[in-house]
């Protein structure tokens, strides 16, 4: 039952609202595909490494197609036609393309069938591999168990993995749930992902498959002297988007920043593009049992937090429908909001607690993200220290699912080890002594937080159903989202989006919709037929 007594018919008419705008951009998007897709198909059949000049192989290949004016029909078919022609591995394709010995279009096509068998073959093994992995995270949460939520969650952010490593084992031996590896300043705008590990970035580290693969190994070794599953976080967004899914489905990464509006609004990343990208990556998310955590709380930086609360309501609508069409199951739906309203507010506590109880009842499977308050933080380390603290307790009290941690120093530096340590003493003191207010707390049904509650939730679905009668991309142009205005044709990335010909075909795509229970690809009916694959076992925790 509400506690907040919402509407619950409100709540059903928002939701429709929000269906109606995901099934309205799925069948827009469902006709095309992108650059990024491409590599990401080539990524999950095993092509990795880089040409002499350092370009990534995927990238490589991708150009290669697109040159020849053949990008249309996506990479795998020239791809698997070489490998069988050949008798070569992808890497040596890869490579041959690289050097300029081989044009993929300069051999003779195999029969389709043939085409579609190894196609069907190489994306059933990537899959076995990245199911492998949710096996074992399964068989860890079992072994050791899971920590209660909210989970605590701190990040890491030095720029040099290595460097992050000895961050990440202390924030866990302090008592962090999930680490998370902050991407360096500017990642998400560009269109390759760097090779190998990286020991310089500002502001953070670049997302590369081996750095993913140092910091999953040191997690899991920590956790074993523990006695804990560490949970391991990055980010797939940006120009990459589901490459970097790929890559941590592949490593065994746990969360994933991965939302589907904030590339559009905050990284003025072209929004055909982010949203084809979005829901491939959503897919292989879904796959791997990874968490995805959206990114609503970025708009209460840009937008005030009283008067814009109902549009981060409306776009955790939107995530969720999105979400769903991709696979995603509610408990793997991280649902973004913060704490960001202005602290000498009268009564803003009261305001941010409506806004977290009514996320909570609205969203009830997700372990949703709760974000600390950053846009009203200052040099005042003593009362960012207690803003931090009545954050956490309005996280316990409302029963959130991931709390991020603030950081008394969050308007002066990238947190040093002992204020990490000093945020994750604080808020396991406030979780274990609130541990059980959530299940004792009733709301006076007219009072202030119930009436701001209503309220938001009235907004929203007001807002949600201007956007189902115009579309999602107007009313990003718009700027109904964080006052920021982006247009269909603007933003970055906007040449790798193609269209899909008759001839599309997409083995890795097709094996997930089959994996997934999701529409088939409309010529899959015409295809060789992978056989049934068992899905992955049921996991101790999401």
């Amino acid at each position: 039952m509400s506690k907040l007594n919402l509407e619950q018919a409100k709540i059903a008419q928002a939701r429709q609202f929000a269906a109606a705008i995901a099934d309205d951009v799925t069948r827009y998007i469902e006709k095309r595909s992108t650059v990024a897709v491409e590599r990401t198909v080539l990524r999950l059949f095993g092509l990795d490494g880089v040409d002499a000049d350092g370009i990534p192989l995927p990238n490589v290949v991708v150009d290669h197609v697109k040159e020849q004016g053949r990008l249309a029909e996506g990479v795998s078919r020239p791809v698997l036609n070489a490998i069988l022609q050949k008798g070569w591995s992808i890497r040596e394709v890869g490579e041959a393309v690289a050097s300029g010995n081989l044009n993929l279009f300069a051999l003779d096509e195999l029969p389709e069938e043939k085409l579609w068998e190894k196609g069907a073959e190489l994306a059933r093994a990537s899959l076995d591999r990245i199911r492998e992995n949710r096996n074992q995270r399964s068989a860890f949460l079992q072994k050791y168990g899971d920590s209660p939520q909210p989970y605590i969650y701190v990040i890491v952010a030095s720029g040099n993995i290595y460097e992050d490593v000895v961050q990440a084992r202390a924030a866990a031996r302090q008592g962090a749930d999930i680490i998370a590896v902050i991407r360096s300043t500017g990642q998400s705008l560009l269109d390759y992902v760097p090779y190998g590990p990286t020991t310089e970035g500002f502001g953070g580290t670049y997302a590369t498959q081996a750095n993913f693969q140092i910091m999953r190994q040191a997690l899991d070794e920590v956790g074993e002297e523990l006695g804990r599953y560490i949970r391991l976080c990055n980010y797939c967004s940006g120009l990459c988007m589901p490459e970097i899914a790929a890559m941590g489905a592949l490593e065994r990464l746990d969360v994933m920043l991965n939302d589907a509006l904030y590339g559009i609004l905050f990284r003025d990343i072209n929004m055909q593009r982010t949203l084809v990208d979005q829901n491939f990556s959503r897919m292989i998310n879904a796959f791997a049992g990874v968490i995805i955590n959206t990114g609503e709380d970025n708009y209460l930086t840009t937008a005030d937090a009283v008067e814009a609360a109902h549009t981060v309501l409306a776009s955790q609508f939107i995530n969720e429908q999105l979400a769903l069409r991709s696979g995603l199951k509610e408990e793997q739906m991280g649902l973004g909001h913060a704490f960001e309203m202005n602290p000498e507010l009268e009564d803003g506590f009261l305001l941010e607690l409506a806004q977290a109880q009514m996320a909570r009842e609205i969203f009830p499977k997700a372990p949703l993200k709760y974000m600390p308050p950053t846009k009203h933080m200052t040099g005042n380390i003593f009362r960012g220290h207690v803003q931090d603290a009545l954050f956490n307790m309005v996280g316990i009290m409302t029963g959130q699912g991931i709390q991020l941690l603030g950081m008394m120093t969050e308007a002066i530096h990238t947190p040093l080890i002992h204020e990490r340590h000093l945020a994750i003493e604080a808020a396991r003191y406030i979780f274990k002594n609130a541990r059980h207010l959530h299940d004792e707390i009733e709301y006076k049904r007219d009072g202030i937080i119930a009436r701001r509650a209503q309220q938001v939730l009235d907004q929203a679905t007001d807002l949600l159903e201007q956007i189902q009668s115009i579309g999602l991309f107007e009313a990003l142009a718009k700027g109904m989202f964080a006052d920021v205005k982006r247009t269909t044709t603007g933003g970055k990335g906007l040449s790798g989006v193609f269209m899909r010909d008759e001839r599309y075909y997409n083995p890795i795509e097709e094996q997930m919709h089959l994996e997934l229970g999701l529409v088939k690809h409309p010529k899959s009916t015409s295809r060789v037929k992978a056989p049934e694959v068992p899905g992955p076992a049921k996991e101790a925790s999401v």
